[in-house]
C-alpha cells in the first residue's frame, strides 16, 4: 500500500491523517463516488483543504488510500471443520458489509469498476475473498465432510451472495443491529445452506 506523501517541515499529523480517511470512506458510502470530493472531505473532516492536497495530489488517490486504511481483506480461518470455517468466512463477510465502514464496501462492489485507482482495490478484495472461500470449501471436500461433488461455485455464491444480500436488505434504521447479531446470523446460515446441500446429495443416491 502506497503511504501518503511526506511533507517538508513540520511532522505529519496522524490525527489529521486519520480523520481525512474516516470522513473520505464515509462520504463515499453515503453518497458515491459521483459526489465525492476533496473539499467535501476536507469539511467534513474538519481541516484546511490545502492540507489535505498536501497529503494527496487527487481525489482518486485520497479515495484509494483511505479505503486501503478502512477495509479489512477477507481471510481464510482453518478451524478443523468445514463448518466454523464457513461460519467464519460469513462473519467476515458481514462485518466488512455491516461495520463501521459497510457502505463502503457496498459502493465498492458497485462503482469501484468504473473509477480511477479503485478497481485495482476492488479486484484486490474481490480476489482475496475469492480464493479464502474456495480453500474452505476444497478443504471440506478434502475432509469428507462435503461431498465430492459439491459445486464450489454455487456453494460460495449462496454464501458470500446471501451475506451481501443480507446487509443490503437491513433498513438503515436497524443497521446497527447487524455487527452485534453477525455471529448468530452465520451460524444459522451456514447451517442452513450445509443442510441444503447434503440433503441435495442424500436424494440423488
Amino acid at each position: 500500500m502506497t503511504e501518503p506523501r511526506p511533507t517538508a517541515g513540520r511532522p505529519r499529523d496522524n490525527d489529521v491523517d486519520r480523520r481525512v480517511a474516516d470522513a473520505a470512506v464515509g462520504l463515499f458510502g453515503e453518497n458515491g463516488w459521483a459526489s465525492f470530493s476533496i473539499e467535501a472531505v476536507a469539511r467534513r473532516a474538519g481541516v484546511g483543504k490545502a492540507s489535505v492536497y498536501l497529503r494527496w495530489s487527487s481525489k482518486e488517490e485520497l479515495l484509494a488510500q483511505a479505503l486501503n486504511l478502512r477495509l479489512s481483506t477477507v481471510t481464510d480461518v482453518d478451524t478443523g471443520t468445514v463448518r466454523d470455517d464457513l461460519v467464519a468466512l460469513v462473519r467476515q463477510l458481514l462485518e466488512q458489509y455491516a461495520g463501521d465502514h459497510g457502505t463502503a464496501a457496498l459502493r465498492l462492489s458497485l462503482e469501484a469498476r468504473t473509477i480511477p485507482r479503485l478497481a485495482e482495490r476492488y479486484q484486490e478484495l474481490a480476489e482475496a475473498q475469492i480464493l479464502a472461500a474456495r480453500a474452505v470449501v476444497r478443504r471440506g471436500i478434502r475432509r469428507g465432510e462435503l461431498p465430492e461433488d459439491t459445486s464450489v461455485t454455487f456453494l460460495l455464491d449462496a454464501l458470500c451472495g446471501g451475506a451481501m444480500n443480507h446487509a443490503l436488505a437491513m433498513p438503515p434504521e436497524r443497521r446497527a443491529e447487524l455487527a452485534p447479531t453477525a455471529g448468530e446470523y452465520a451460524e444459522r446460515f451456514v447451517d442452513f445452506v450445509l443442510a441444503s446441500v447434503l440433503v441435495g446429495r442424500t436424494g440423488q443416491r
